[in-house]
C-alpha cells in the first residue's frame, strides 16, 4: 500500500506500534479513538474500555482512512479468549499474561463496537457495505495485533457479547480459549453478586433478542421472565454464540473450558491452555503463577481480596436463597430445549440442566 504524501504526526506515531490504542471507533464520522498506553498501563488494565479514559491516557481522535494507511505492521496474529460472562475470563487473562511470550489485553472496547455494527451489517442503513465491514474488522485485529515486543503475541479477552462476531473474529487461523459454566453454576454466580445483577438487569433484552435472532422465533417475552430466568436466559443466549463460532472454527482451533474444572486443578488447565496456544513453559513457572497473588484477588478489581474459597461460599449463600427461582430457570432451559433441537444439541454437549 502506498503511504499518503502527508501524516500527521499522530498517524506517524500510531504506525510504530502499541503505545497509542484504538480505544473505540465512531462509524459515522469514521474516526477512531487513540489513547496513550505503556505496557504497564496494559497490563493492570482490566478494561480497555471507557473506564481507562483518563487526562493522562492522552485521548485524541483520528481518521481510520489515514490510520489504515500509516499502518504497515502487517501483524494479525492475536489469539483470542471469549466466554459467557462472570465465568473466570479476566483471572485466566491475567494468569496467562503471567508467561513469556504473551501480551495480554482485556476487553477492548473497539471489539464492542463492531459487534455493535455486525446487528446492522448488510442492511441499507449500516454505515459500511458487507465487505468494508470484514475489511475493517481485519484492520482492527490487525492493529490489536501489535506487541512492544517482536517475539510476544496478543492474547485478547473479549467482553461477553462480541461472541456474537467471534467466528469472523477467528477466520482460518487464529485460536480461542472458550470459557464457560454449567448452567446451575452460572445461575448462582449471576445472583451471588450485585454487579452481576445489575449487568443482567442491563443485558437481559439484548441477549432475548439474540437468541430469539439465533432461533428464529419470539418464544418468550421479558417482562415474564423472573431474574433467576433471565440469568438462564442468559446463559443460553451466550451459550448458543459460542456453540455457532465453534462449529464454524477449524478443527483444533478452539479450547473449551468449565471455569470450575479449572479451579479444580489450575496448575494442569492452565498449562493445557498454554499448550493449545503454543506457549512454551513448564510445571515449576506455571506452579508459581497458581501460588502468586493472582489466585487470591479479585482480578477485575486487584485491590480486593477474593478467592475459590470466598467464591464457594457466595455461591452457597446464594443457592441458599434463590432455590426455588433457580429450580424454575432449570426448568425454562429444560422446555427451551423441548422445544428447539438446536438448544437441545447444545445442552446436550455443554450440560444440560
Amino acid at each position: 500500500m502506498t503511504r499518503p504524501p502527508f501524516q500527521s504526526p499522530l498517524a506517524q506515531a500510531f504506525a510504530q506500534g502499541p503505545v497509542w490504542f484504538p480505544q473505540q471507533m465512531d462509524a459515522a464520522t469514521d474516526r477512531v479513538l487513540l489513547v496513550r498506553m505503556d505496557e504497564a498501563g496494559y497490563r493492570a488494565a482490566s478494561f480497555l474500555d471507557q473506564r481507562m479514559l483518563t487526562q493522562q491516557s492522552q485521548p485524541q481522535w483520528a481518521e481510520w482512512t489515514e490510520l489504515e494507511a500509516s499502518d504497515q505492521a502487517g501483524r494479525a496474529d492475536a489469539n483470542f479468549i471469549f466466554h459467557i460472562g462472570h465465568v473466570g475470563s479476566t483471572l485466566i487473562s491475567r494468569l496467562l499474561g503471567e508467561l513469556d511470550g504473551v501480551f495480554a489485553l482485556r476487553e477492548p472496547q473497539i471489539l464492542r463496537n463492531f459487534a455493535d455494527l455486525a446487528a446492522l451489517n448488510g442492511q441499507p442503513h449500516a454505515h459500511w457495505s458487507p465487505e468494508q465491514f470484514d475489511t475493517r474488522l481485519e484492520t482492527a485485529i490487525g492493529w490489536l495485533s501489535r506487541t512492544f515486543a517482536e517475539s510476544d503475541r496478543a492474547l485478547i479477552k473479549a467482553t461477553s457479547f462480541v461472541s456474537e462476531i467471534a467466528a469472523p473474529i477467528l477466520g482460518a487461523t487464529r485460536k480461542a480459549l472458550f470459557l464457560k459454566l454449567s448452567p446451575e453454576r452460572y445461575i448462582e454466580t449471576i445472583l451471588a453478586g450485585d454487579n452481576s445483577r445489575q449487568e443482567l438487569a442491563l443485558l437481559a433484552s439484548p441477549r432475548l433478542c439474540r437468541l430469539h435472532k439465533r432461533l428464529g422465533t419470539e418464544d418468550w417475552r421479558l417482562w415474564e421472565l423472573s431474574e433467576p430466568v433471565r440469568a438462564a436466559m442468559s446463559w443460553l443466549s451466550e451459550m448458543m454464540a459460542l456453540n455457532a463460532a465453534a462449529q464454524a472454527a477449524p478443527t483444533g482451533h478452539v479450547h473449551w473450558l468449565d471455569f470450575d474444572a479449572f479451579l479444580q486443578e489450575p496448575v494442569a488447565r492452565l498449562g493445557e491452555i498454554a499448550k493449545f496456544f503454543d506457549i512454551e513453559t513448564n510445571a515449576d513457572t506455571l506452579s508459581a503463577i497458581i501460588s502468586g497473588p493472582l489466585m487470591s484477588q479479585y482480578s477485575k478489581a486487584p485491590e480486593q481480596g477474593y478467592s475459590p474459597d470466598l467464591r464457594e461460599k457466595l455461591l452457597a449463600e446464594a443457592r441458599a436463597t434463590h432455590q426455588e427461582g433457580i429450580t424454575e430457570a432449570l426448568t425454562w432451559l429444560n422446555d427451551a430445549a423441548d422445544r428447539h433441537e438446536a438448544v437441545a444439541r447444545m445442552m446436550t454437549e455443554h450440560g444440560r440442566a
